[in-house]
Order: structure tokens, then C-alpha cells, then sequence
């Protein structure tokens, strides 16, 4: 179809190499299908002492799983429907016109697929996404109602990943403007994904494993399923549940938390039938920001935002792996 990226063109040598070498399915099956821990937000205006369950039980799916699932968020379910409407137009586009230069007037290339590092399909993403900076979408061109829906959706769910990570930060000690003071309405990113149909599901990831680089990530997905994340050292794939939004640790907070809170490897599995969209927010600081642990003695050195990123495009460069918070344990 026009609108589908060229997957078996552009990696057509990898493709013809893996299967040279008859290489057999390198997705390890998960175990079983869990349920994230289902916080209800709502308890935190009922009173003191729901609360302050409300807030332990978060920091202890933080801890223990390093996801979550909320209901009760504030974000309307309107608004998320008119955003995965308008996610679902932009991938339906031609992809000549997806591929431009500047597309939507995105002052850096947002509109990204597959993986140009890829040396085989071990490190291959069946995926196709729309990375958007928020400081960028006042710049985007107007495609049907596309960037007033990111507007829209960005602004509540700043807020309510402000409101996560200060909860949160109760059960450290953190001081509740440490977000406030450090993650500006446009230092964070929004990415719209969606995931094609793969006939090489058993052989290639949808996206492949890795940690997040924020504070948290708060993604909106669909029916269709394919998260899975390592718990305790096997892959369990997570109930989809479109009535919920899911949270995620990401490798700032881990560190800022001093490794109480936990950023969890996760991938996304390729489904050969059907196509999937989700749509995740992370929640950045400013790239001065710095990262210290909170409490001593600290696992990790002081690292700012900007030598975090650094450090990842090297190591993507010299190793094709992100690497992240293990190059700077102290």
C-alpha cells in the first residue's frame, strides 16, 4: 500500500541474510498475561487517609513494577479518541509525503520508521512513529485537526505527569517543586505509534527492548495488545486495557530515586494480522537539568539531561544498544 513504509525494501539485505542463515524465531515467548497495578486517582480527593493509600500503593507498583495503570486521570475520553483518530489519518498519508523533509514544518525529522542502525532483525523495529518536542507544536503546520489535538492533549497530560511524579516524590523525600522547577511545559515529547501488520512477527520486534529515558512515560494504547516487559529477569506481556493509561519508571527517575523506583525493560511484539497504535508522553526535564540521586550513598554520578542523550547516540553508534543508567553507576 502507498502509505506503508518500504520494510522488506530498505532492509531487504538483512532481511535475504536472515534468511540465508535460517534463522529461527528470536521472540522468546512470554510466560503469561498479567494486569498492571490498577490505581484509581480519584481516591486522592476523597480524603487524608485514602489519599495516602493511594499515593503508597503507586510508590509501590513503582518500586515493585515499574508500571501502572490509572484510571480516574482527568484526561477526557473524548480527547483520547480524537487523538488516536487524528493519529490514525496522519499514518494513512502517503508515505512520500511522510517521509519529507520538514513534514508538518517539525523543525527536526519527526517522522520516523524502522531502524537505520539495524544490522539484523534482532535490532530491527516493525514500527513507524511521530516523535513530536512539545516546544515544536506551535510550528506544526495544521493538518486537520492534528495539532490542536496535540495542544490539547499535551497540556493535560503535563499536567498529570507533574501530578504522578510529585506524588511520587512524597515517598523519598523529594521536595515537591523539584518538577516544577525543572521539567518546563516544552522540555518534554510526544510519539504517536503505530505498529503495521508483520508477517516476520516471530523474527522481528515491534519495538525492541529498552528503557525509557524520562521521569515517566504515560501511554494511551489500544485493544490490540503487544506490550510485554521483564519482570524478574522473563517477559510477561500486559493485559491491554484502552480504558486505562498506563505508566511507566523511566531511567531519570530510577536514578533520582536511587534505584528505589525501578525503569523496567520493555518492547513491543509485532502482530502479523492486525495493526496497533498507542500514543506515549514523556515527561522530560530541561537538557541542564542535572540528576542526583536522593539519598546516600548514591549508586549513580550526577548527570545532566544533555549528557545522558549524548552518551546514548554514542553508544547507539558504537554498539547499536542504548547502554543508559549502567554507564553511570558510580
Amino acid at each position: 500500500m502507498a502509505n506503508e513504509p518500504p520494510f522488506f525494501e530498505k532492509y531487504k539485505a538483512i532481511f535475504q541474510r536472515s534468511a540465508d542463515e535460517k534463522e529461527k524465531s528470536i521472540i522468546v515467548d512470554a510466560i503469561e498475561e498479567l494486569e498492571l497495578p490498577l490505581i484509581d486517582l480519584g481516591h486522592l480527593n476523597l480524603g487524608p487517609l485514602e489519599r495516602q493509600e493511594c499515593i503508597e500503593k503507586m510508590a509501590r507498583a513503582a518500586t515493585e513494577w515499574g508500571f501502572f495503570q490509572i484510571v480516574n486521570h482527568g484526561i477526557p475520553e473524548e480527547l483520547l479518541t480524537r487523538l488516536k483518530q487524528e493519529q490514525i489519518k496522519v499514518f494513512q498519508l502517503p508515505f512520500e509525503k511522510k517521509s519529507e523533509d520538514k513534514f508538518l514544518n517539525l523543525s527536526v525529522q519527526g517522522y520516523r520508521w524502522g531502524n537505520p542502525l539495524a544490522t539484523s532483525l534482532r535490532n530491527l523495529s516493525c514500527s513507524e512513529v511521530l516523535h513530536i518536542s512539545l516546544n515544536d507544536i506551535s510550528k506544526m503546520d495544521e493538518y486537520n485537526k492534528l495539532r490542536s489535538t496535540i495542544e490539547e492533549y499535551a497540556e493535560k497530560a503535563n499536567v498529570l505527569a507533574q501530578t504522578l511524579a510529585e506524588h511520587l516524590a512524597e515517598s523519598l523525600g523529594i521536595k515537591a517543586s523539584y518538577f516544577r522547577e525543572n521539567c518546563s511545559p516544552t522540555s518534554s515529547s510526544l510519539r504517536l505509534n503505530r505498529y503495521p501488520p508483520c508477517p516476520y512477527s516471530s523474527m522481528m520486534f515491534g519495538i525492541i527492548p529498552h528503557t525509557d529515558t524520562d521521569f515517566l512515560t504515560i501511554v494511551s494504547q489500544d485493544q490490540v495488545g503487544g506490550l510485554q516487559l521483564n519482570r524478574d529477569g522473563r517477559w510477561v506481556s500486559v493485559k491491554p486495557n484502552p480504558e486505562t493509561l498506563v505508566v511507566n519508571i523511566g531511567d531519570f527517575y530510577q536514578a533520582l530515586s536511587n534505584g528505589t523506583y525501578k525503569s523496567i525493560t520493555h518492547r513491543v511484539i509485532a502482530n502479523q494480522e492486525c495493526e496497533r497504535y498507542s500514543a506515549a508522553y514523556f515527561y522530560c526535564p530541561t537538557y541542564e537539568t542535572v540528576i542526583e540521586s536522593c539519598s546516600k550513598p548514591s549508586l549513580y554520578r550526577k548527570f545532566s539531561f544533555k549528557e545522558y542523550r549524548e552518551q546514548i547516540q554514542k553508544d547507539l553508534k558504537a554498539t547499536g544498544d542504548k547502554v543508559g543508567l549502567s554507564r553511570f553507576l558510580l
